[in-house]
């Protein structure tokens, strides 16, 4: 549904800009009206929709109009522009406007103990108490997934996913219904990016460790009919006045102006203002695009699709308090181990075929350590 149609004051014949983006109306709306004041003959229309289904419509041909693509995860521009997808309005492609990283959420009433890293959060403390949301539903959880990866490399960072699988409550279809989750105590950890959390009245934050700073991205679309509003609508946010909007309370963005982050530091979290003197805790969208489809897909088959399994076997391994060492760290191999090189998933066809074979290798390594665990639970 088209959830924001703000209309101006004015005439029949004003121009009518039409935005596609994955933030909700809290974002939105403040940069919007301000926008509206500077540039009253210009109609704006914003349909909310998560990051891969935008994508998709985009790619298959932008057939309802739109003008610019507006998003956290700065991945899906690179695909974007390298299917010819984005205009260039004369200032490259798509423009940074923002900074974001990933961490966790907890409810600020909570006493329990609060994980300091990410490897906290395999801690048996925090069996079934987290969540997080599908990437093939939140462009904030495949950054999230890609921060892990990018970090760690292919392979660890594949293991700790896969290990983490075991502690997870629950995958939301949306990053919101993790941070809700949250709030009614349905479980105690969530998997967010900073702003989502940080806007939210009654929550604490935490950044992962190391913060890798990821850009928000803005871009004119291919088939958009209103090239000169759409540039006046970029420049206002890349202005002084639309980068001072992002620090307000109830947004909570890291501008990339670096002269508005240093009208309010006490705003930022210090380990965010050091992390932005460092190049390498900067995020790779190309190293992101070029896995885009095969990371989500990926997750699908490894985690989502057998998650109450692969959760009950981690339970059942933790159990084997006598087990002989060496047998437990087998299964546990089994446990996290991805069986696909990065070069063999990318150079698989993206296909329902790949699909099927991906979530079979898994539903096989789970059978196989199954097997292990209950001869273990026999002897």
């Amino acid at each position: 549904m088209l959830w924001a149609v703000i209309l101006l004051t004015v005439p029949a014949f004003a121009d009518e800009l039409r935005i596609i983006t994955s933030y909700q109306a809290d974002v939105v709306d403040p940069l919007v009206e301000a926008f509206g004041r500077e540039h009253p003959d210009i109609r704006i229309r914003v349909l909310n929709k998560n990051t891969h289904a935008a994508v998709d419509e985009v790619l298959a041909g932008n057939d309802r109009g739109f003008d610019l693509f507006w998003a956290s995860a700065p991945e899906a521009f690179v695909v974007l522009d390298k299917a010819g997808r984005l205009a260039d309005l004369g200032d490259g492609s798509y423009a940074d406007f923002a900074w974001s990283a990933v961490g966790w959420t907890w409810r600020n009433a909570d006493d329990r103990p609060v994980p300091q890293d990410w490897n906290d959060l395999l801690e048996p403390g925090f069996n079934q108490d987290i969540a997080m949301s599908h990437p093939m539903r939140s462009g904030t959880m495949h950054s999230l997934l890609e921060t892990i990866l990018q970090d760690r490399g292919w392979q660890a960072g594949w293991a700790w996913i896969l290990e983490l699988a075991g502690q997870l409550n629950t995958i939301s279809a949306r990053s919101f219904g993790v941070l809700e989750g949250v709030e009614d105590g349905d479980y105690s950890i969530g998997l967010t990016i900073d702003f989502l959390a940080l806007t939210r009245e009654g929550l604490n934050f935490r950044y992962g460790r190391p913060v890798i700073l990821i850009p928000a991205r803005i871009a004119a679309l291919q088939g958009g009919v209103q090239p000169e509003a759409a540039r006046a609508f970029v420049n206002f946010i890349l202005s002084p006045e639309g980068q001072r909007i992002l620090l307000r309370p109830d947004i909570r963005r890291i501008p990339v102006d670096p002269r508005i982050r240093a009208e309010q530091p006490d705003m930022l979290d210090p380990e965010v203002l050091a992390a932005l003197n460092f190049s390498w805790s900067r995020y790779d969208p190309e190293l992101a695009a070029g896995r885009y489809w095969q990371v989500k897909q990926l997750f699908e088959a490894f985690v989502a699709r057998d998650l109450l399994l692969r959760r009950d076997l981690w339970r059942r391994l933790r159990a084997l308090d006598h087990a002989p060492a060496a047998e437990k760290a087998r299964i546990r191999r089994l446990l996290t181990w991805m069986p696909l090189t990065e070069h063999q998933a990318r150079s698989a066809p993206t296909d329902r075929e790949t699909l099927l074979e991906w979530s079979e290798r898994s539903y096989t390594i789970l059978r196989d350590a199954e097997a292990l665990i209950r001869a273990l639970e026999r002897s």
